[in-house]
This record gives structure tokens, sequence and C-alpha cells, in this order.
């Protein structure tokens, strides 16, 4: 099953793991937060965005 949905949870660091795995899907927001990019294809960077959210130091990034 395709993953639908992307979030951040609280605790991010800015340590950029998720944008270095899955740059069409991430970015920084102007606190130097991750956030999940507008329009975002998540089903065609489905790969990308599990890599992001193994690499998350503090478990942050959380799909379904």
């Amino acid at each position: 099953m395709a993953i639908s949905k992307v979030w951040i949870e609280e605790g991010c660091i800015s340590c950029n793991a998720c944008i270095d795995a899955a740059p069409d899907v991430f970015e920084l927001d102007d606190n130097d937060i991750c956030q999940v990019k507008a329009g975002a294809d998540l089903a065609a960077n489905e790969d990308a965005i599990k890599e992001a959210a193994e690499s998350c130091p503090v478990e942050a990034i959380k799909y379904e």
C-alpha cells in the first residue's frame, strides 16, 4: 500500500537527514524545522520517505 500521509512530530533537530534522503519531499521551514513540501508526490517517493524516517535520529518523521 502506498504512503498517503507524512508528518513531522515535535523534536526535529534540523539535522537535514530527511532532506538528504528525500529532497523532493522535505524542506526546512523559516524556523529550520523539517516540514513536508506542499504538493510533494508521496507515492512516487515512498522509498525515500521510508529511508528518511529510518535515518531520522530523533524519530520525528512518521508516515502511513
